[in-house]
């Protein structure tokens, strides 16, 4: 992973409206062609309302034309690795074949990368003909 994704993930954080959890997160993701997207978190008082910061990041790629993930940086300045839920974990998945990149983000940089499929062993495929 280039240093442009963590940076771009370490940017939309500071986006983040988070002024009920005080947990900030950013999200970038890489499009097969090179191409970056990025989102932060958005928190709603009315609780679940709010979206993660991959499902900003998603929505900017398909808002870009894109629909596929190659590799998606995620950076939470209070936490050392932020894995996506579960919930953005079937998202991503919709827009990537399993092998995804999911880099892990501190401060430093990437802590740690794991594929999607690693962090979605069964992820949910509609067979589509």
């Amino acid at each position: 992973m280039s240093h442009d994704l963590f940076e771009a993930a370490r940017a939309a954080a500071a986006f983040s409206h988070s002024p009920y959890s005080s947990f900030p997160v950013g999200a970038a993701i890489r499009t097969p062609d090179g191409r970056v997207f990025s989102g932060a978190n958005v928190e709603n008082l009315a609780f679940p309302q709010g979206w993660c910061a991959e499902t900003s990041a998603l929505a900017q790629m398909i808002m870009g034309g894109a629909k596929k993930v190659a590799e998606i940086a995620i950076f939470a300045p209070r936490a050392a690795a932020c894995p996506p839920c579960g919930g953005c974990r079937q998202k991503l998945a919709e827009f990537s074949d399993g092998s995804a990149l999911i880099h892990l983000c501190d401060d430093r940089g990437v802590t740690q990368t794991v594929t999607l499929s690693e962090l979605l062993p069964m992820m949910f495929k509609a067979d589509l003909k």
